[in-house]
């Protein structure tokens, strides 16, 4: 498939004794959407923790756009094209959309991005503003802009953090759980905007709902008990014996 943008190889993480993840290996291609799925406490947050610095990596092997690099720590991620959401989502309740959404451009703001976006940094407000305008297109909720966070229903948040997170214009997009608590509709159009955001940046997905994951993902890597137990396409992985007895159910495979 060509050049990587992302891969791991050997990946171990271990907390004392208990061993998380155990020689785990993933490539991201460049326009690509891959799954991460696997039951809870498979290693998928892990693998993501150690990946944005959040996990201290026991051994393994990362290259970047095929050229190998050290395990990052978490202020390096935006240097290095590299963006995440959050499971909970994490917005500032008292912070306009559009100033939660500038606060994801720390690496363009000189003195502070937080000064930025409470307005205290003349010289960068106004960029990291008409940038934040541009993420909240992409996502479709440009006439938020002034709204508080703190008012928004559930979905728009997920919205809304997935704009902040396209402010470092990543190469690489951490999607942590994306539709988790949507209704079906708002999962659909999740779905759409997913393949839309793969224009720009590949994503790495991790998610429960296996609508989703068989909708929008190119490849899928499964996780079981912090193994890899089984990668491919999504027929290829609906179809995997090992997946459906470890996760999807034999009802899945219909």
């Amino acid at each position: 498939m060509g050049s990587r943008l992302l891969s791991i190889s050997d990946l171990t993480v271990k907390f004392g004794g208990l061993t998380a993840l155990s020689n785990v290996h993933i490539d991201v291609h460049p326009g690509e959407v891959v799954g991460l799925i696997g039951p809870n406490g498979a290693g998928k947050t892990t693998l993501f923790n150690a990946l944005t610095g959040f996990a201290p990596v026991s051994s393994g092997k990362l290259t970047l756009n095929d050229k190998e690099h050290k395990w990052p720590k978490s202020h390096e991620l935006a240097g290095l094209g590299i963006s995440r959401t959050l499971q909970g989502v994490g917005l500032f309740p008292d912070l306009t959309v559009l100033e939660n959404v500038m606060v994801g451009g720390q690496k363009f703001a000189k003195g502070g991005v937080i000064r930025a976006a409470f307005g205290l940094d003349a010289s960068n407000e106004k960029y990291l503003r008409e940038k934040a305008s541009v993420a909240l297109e992409k996502v479709y909720a440009s006439s938020l802009a002034d709204k508080r966070a703190d008012s928004l229903p559930y979905p728009v948040t997920k919205r809304v953090a997935i704009a902040r997170a396209l402010m470092s214009d990543p190469q690489l997009l951490l999607l942590d759980e994306p539709a988790g608590g949507l209704g079906s509709q708002d999962i659909d159009w999740m779905n759409g905007l997913i393949h839309n955001l793969k224009v720009d940046t590949s994503i790495l997905l991790v998610e429960h709902h296996m609508d989703v994951i068989m909708s929008v993902c190119d490849r899928i890597y499964v996780l079981n008990f912090g193994e890899l137990i089984a990668e491919g396409t999504p027929a290829q992985v609906r179809e995997n014996p090992a997946v459906i007895a470890a996760y999807l159910g034999a009802e899945a495979a219909q």
